[in-house]
């Protein structure tokens, strides 16, 4: 089947797309929508400028579109960028956002798409050991919860962090995948993924209670 996966350039879009290609599937484009507002409860927003490097990491084409970041604005810009394309079904990373799977559901069945969610309900620390042991590397780039402070920004999602986050779960009761938006997550490699990217000029910016990693600068490497 030829299927359209949204994507973030996080891990969980990033995994989900590749258990479809795993199934046999035929990944043809990446979506993303682009929120103007930085706190969109539908699509991710951290480093979104890095996504067209990203797509080209990964040999794939990639459609965007720029929404306000409301609600009804991220769900009018997806029904209108998945009208422009050709493709049976839409990917998603969700895990457990009942908010925004049921938002993207209900643009697809509208659009006549099936939906695809190989994340969906998956316990959560079953689901970032696979996603480590698959081979995808991915980092930090945001934090937004008690005991995720600024030292995170940057740090490999490996098993030590896991590790971390499950030690987390049970004194704050952080969500290890960071579903809950403790914290946002960037692939620099993946099984997917012909290059891998470098981040090589990247600046904190910290505040009060969350912290960004900006990203300023990559480049694609090859895999060694």
């Amino acid at each position: 089947m030829r299927l359209a996966a949204l994507f973030s350039g996080g891990k969980d879009s990033t995994y989900a797309a590749y258990l479809m290609e795993q199934q046999g599937h035929s990944i043809s484009t990446l979506v993303s929508v682009l929120p103007r507002d930085p706190h969109s409860m539908v699509f991710h927003t951290p480093n979104l400028h890095l996504l067209p490097t990203m797509a080209e990491a990964m040999r794939k084409g990639m459609v965007t579109v720029s929404s306000d970041g409301t609600e009804e604005g991220d769900l009018e810009a997806l029904a209108r960028v998945l009208s422009l394309i050709r493709v049976d079904g839409v990917v998603t990373g969700a895990i457990a956002s009942d908010y925004q799977w049921d938002r993207i559901n209900w643009v697809c069945e509208r659009l006549g798409l099936r939906v695809f969610s190989p994340l969906w309900r998956k316990e959560q620390e079953v689901l970032m050991r696979d996603i480590i042991a698959s081979g995808t590397r991915a980092v930090v780039v945001a934090v937004m919860a008690e005991g995720l402070g600024p030292r995170w920004l940057g740090r490999a999602l490996d098993e030590e962090a896991l590790d971390e986050l499950l030690e987390l779960r049970r004194t704050k009761g952080v969500n290890p995948s960071g579903e809950g938006g403790e914290y946002e997550s960037l692939v620099t490699d993946s099984p997917l993924h012909s290059k891998r990217m470098e981040l090589l000029d990247v600046e904190r910016d910290v505040a009060r209670d969350h912290g960004r990693l900006i990203v300023r600068k990559v480049e694609l490497r090859d895999k060694i």
